[in-house]
């Protein structure tokens, strides 16, 4: 087993083109968001950080939480409703901006001086869209379309698309970016039309575009999530019964977050645009799996008692779903260095300290 590094070191870069000075992500105190600003805080790779977050899901407290680790960041509060900058004297500066992805002027002024815009705001995950549809489409795609639109306006040099394997639908696994993306839920669809447009501004604009087909991401900073890793670790600490829909048999690429930011920093650093990438691990893994780890974990670690059962099968969830990175390792120089076991125990020791 491949010793697990520390998730804020970036992956062995191949970079042909110079770092970024201004980085702006939306969405970025969410759980992807948090991690992705202590990369790159952590190894200076850019000189400042702004962030758009319209706080529904992440927390100003989490991003606080983050920038403590560094000790000398200081906080100033420029607009009561929107505007905090936190200043450093030996690390980047970070802004948080506080508004919804939907608002296309705010979106133009967020851009503004920005060369890289990492676009992780989203309404995700399939149950969501399927019982909100139309909320799904304006935050998925035209909040989208607003962030493409003001980054063509303010010549942004490269625009990161958080995307899934969810446009692509019932398919025969490994998943790969050849395959004709068939979405069978609302938000596999809103995914898809995102990729579209990502292409397009790239093919009739010139933006340097890259979509990003995050595998099912798990690990720190997560605890607010309710994907299938966090609400597991959640209800087993709890004594909570485990909660699997369908005969958990379904599958899924199952990636640890340290992983995805090194995907995402080499996404940046990367001279490519146009291109949509698979980054997962290459590894199929049942839901039953994740159950049985999870179970084994906290058993053995804390004496609690943790028992499963089986629901009703959800609506517009896929059965097999893993992916083929062979395009990213070779494009990107992408290589997931965490293998199942060791993410997910550091995942737990997450979970139980915090």
């Amino acid at each position: 087993m491949t010793a697990p590094q520390h998730p804020c070191t970036p992956a062995p870069l191949h970079l042909s083109t110079p770092a970024p000075q201004h980085v702006l992500i939306t969405g970025g105190c969410g759980f992807i968001g948090v991690n992705l600003v202590e990369t790159l805080i952590r190894n200076r790779l850019v000189k400042t950080i702004r962030i758009m977050d319209d706080l529904s899901v992440g927390t100003k407290e989490e991003l606080e939480l983050v920038l403590s680790e560094f000790g000398d960041f200081r906080k100033r509060c420029c607009d009561k409703r929107i505007n905090y900058i936190f200043k450093s004297n030996s690390h980047p500066s970070v802004e948080l901006l506080i508004e919804d992805i939907r608002n296309a002027g705010f979106a133009e002024k967020a851009t503004r001086g920005v060369k890289v815009v990492v676009h992780l705001a989203a309404n995700t995950g399939v149950a969501p869209s399927v019982e909100t549809p139309r909320l799904d489409m304006e935050v998925n795609v035209i909040g989208t379309f607003n962030m493409l639109e003001a980054s063509r306006q303010n010549n942004v040099q490269k625009f990161i698309f958080a995307s899934s394997g969810a446009p692509l639908g019932e398919v025969e696994p490994p998943i790969h970016e050849g395959k004709v993306p068939r979405p069978v839920s609302p938000y596999g669809a809103s995914k898809l039309a995102g990729e579209a447009y990502c292409s397009a501004y790239y093919r009739t604009f010139g933006l340097k575009t890259v979509s990003l087909r995050f595998g099912n991401v798990y690990g720190l900073r997560s605890k607010h999530k309710n994907s299938v890793v966090a609400k597991f670790l959640k209800q087993a600490l709890a004594e909570e019964t485990l909660q699997i829909y369908g005969d958990g048999r379904q599958t899924r690429d199952f990636l640890y977050i340290s992983d995805l930011i090194n995907a995402i920093v080499l996404a940046i650093k990367v001279d490519t645009g146009g291109e949509v990438f698979q980054i997962a691990t290459h590894r199929e893994t049942s839901i039953n799996e994740i159950a049985e780890v999870v179970k084994e974990l906290v058993e053995r670690e804390t004496g609690k008692r943790v028992n499963i059962v089986y629901e009703s099968p959800r609506p517009g969830d896929v059965k097999r779903n893993f992916s083929d990175i062979s395009k990213a390792r070779k494009i990107l120089g992408f290589e997931p260095r965490y293998n199942l076991l060791a993410g997910l125990r550091e995942t737990f020791e997450y979970f139980e300290l915090s």
